[in-house]
C-alpha cells in the first residue's frame, strides 16, 4: 500500500500550482470550483509567495474572480525597485473609451437589478462607441474597426465572446472582472480626456475613426 502524501507537502503543490496559475492569468469561481476553493484556502499563502515577487493577489470572493497585480510603490520605500512581472500595456483612444463606456454601462446594468450577466451584441457596442468618434461615410470599414478594438477587449480579459445565434453578429458578455480595473478614478480622468477630446472632435470637420 503507498504511503499518503502528507497534508503540508499537498498544501504546498497546491500552493505552487495556483501561484503558477495566476502569474499566467486570472482565476475565475465559475471555470474551476475546486481550483477556486484552494485559491480560498490558501489566499494568505499565496499572498505571502507574491509579496516576495513585488505583486499582491486581487480576490473578489463576491464577483467570483482573482489575478495578480504590482505592488503600490511607496514614496518611503527605500528598497530597490524591481523589475515589473505584470506588464503595462498601453491602449489606443478607441479601446480606452469602450471600456470606459462598458464599465459604466456594467454600473448601468447593475444598479437595475437585473440579471448578473451583461450581453452586449457588437451592434449594440457600435453603437455605444459611435457617437463619440469623427463620422466616417464608410459604414462597414466603422463597423470593421470597432469590431477589432472589441477583439482586443476580449484579448485584455474584460469581454468574453459567446456562440451566437443563426445568422446574428458576434456577441459579447462583459466580464465583471473590469470593475477592479476600471475604476471612479480611471473614469474621471478619462471623462477628462474624452471632454478635451470632443473639443477637439467639434473644431474639425469629417475624419475617419481611430484605428
Amino acid at each position: 500500500m503507498a504511503e499518503q502524501e502528507p497534508d503540508n507537502a499537498v498544501a504546498t503543490n497546491d500552493l505552487s500550482a495556483l501561484v503558477i496559475l495566476l502569474l499566467k492569468g486570472v482565476i475565475y469561481q465559475e471555470a474551476d470550483a475546486g481550483l477556486w476553493n484552494a485559491l480560498l484556502n490558501l489566499q494568505a499563502r499565496v499572498r505571502d509567495y507574491v509579496a516576495v515577487l513585488g505583486l499582491e493577489l486581487a480576490l473578489d470572493e463576491a464577483e467570483g474572480y482573482a489575478f495578480l497585480r504590482s505592488r503600490p510603490e511607496s514614496e518611503d520605500d527605500a528598497a530597490p525597485k524591481l523589475p515589473r512581472l505584470v506588464a503595462r500595456r498601453p491602449l489606443s483612444f478607441t479601446v480606452s473609451l469602450l471600456l470606459a463606456l462598458l464599465r459604466k454601462k456594467l454600473a448601468e446594468f447593475d444598479a437595475s437589478g437585473g440579471d448578473t450577466r451583461l450581453v452586449l451584441s457588437r451592434d449594440e457596442g457600435v453603437e455605444l462607441v459611435r457617437v463619440f468618434l469623427p463620422e466616417s461615410s464608410n459604414e462597414a470599414r466603422l463597423i470593421d474597426q470597432i469590431e477589432t478594438h472589441l477583439n482586443k477587449i476580449v484579448e485584455l480579459g474584460f469581454l468574453r465572446r459567446l456562440k451566437p445565434g443563426t445568422g446574428q453578429a458576434a456577441v459579447f458578455e462583459v466580464r465583471r472582472i473590469l470593475k477592479a480595473f476600471v475604476d471612479a478614478q480611471w473614469l474621471a480622468d478619462f471623462d477628462a480626456r474624452l471632454a478635451a477630446y470632443q473639443v477637439q472632435l467639434g473644431a474639425t470637420s469629417g475624419g475617419a475613426a481611430d484605428e
